[in-house]
């Protein structure tokens, strides 16, 4: 209870009357990839809840690109609950918003925390461009809208 009135302050909260200054977005997509073995699955649905609750990926241009459990194997043997949770953003600036957003490391980081509910490893990568073979074959899903990380209050990397 003490976390959820916690998390509900800080998504609430007035902007700081002097933000910290946001890189501007370059608007070249990239891939946030969370993977690792997860060891508390309600533990995990709370806290992927409390993200879509704070409301930073909708402001922030992220979304899901797919389920983080296979539908097939085709080589190796995943390590037991090991999961792969892939999140689009609109650039790094953004994925960097989300990840040193204040909400995000003080009230929803922490619901995965203490003991740990997964062992992850979170890396950043560019989009590929699109290859000449496949143009006007599929759509390249470019945002449309633009998404700013203003207003939105940051950590420094480390607090």
């Amino acid at each position: 209870m003490i976390r959820a009135l916690a998390f509900a302050a800080l998504c609430l909260a007035a902007p700081a009357a002097a933000a910290a200054p946001v890189e501007a977005c370059d608007a070249r997509p990239v891939y946030m990839v969370v993977a690792g073995p997860t060891h508390d699955r309600a533990r995990m649905m709370a806290y992927a809840k409390a993200i879509t609750d704070s409301g930073l990926y909708a402001r922030l241009g992220g979304y899901y690109v797919n389920v983080p459990r296979p539908v097939a194997v085709f080589e190796g043997t995943p390590p037991a609950n090991w999961s792969t949770l892939i999140v689009r953003f609109p650039c790094l600036a953004n994925a960097r918003a989300f990840w040193n957003s204040k909400v995000y490391q003080q009230a929803i980081k922490p619901l995965r925390l203490n003991p740990s509910a997964g062992d992850y490893s979170v890396t950043v990568y560019p989009e590929a461009a699109l290859p000449a073979h496949m143009a006007g074959k599929v759509e390249r899903g470019d945002y449309t809208a633009p998404f700013s990380a203003a207003g939105i209050e940051q950590l420094s990397p480390g607090n």
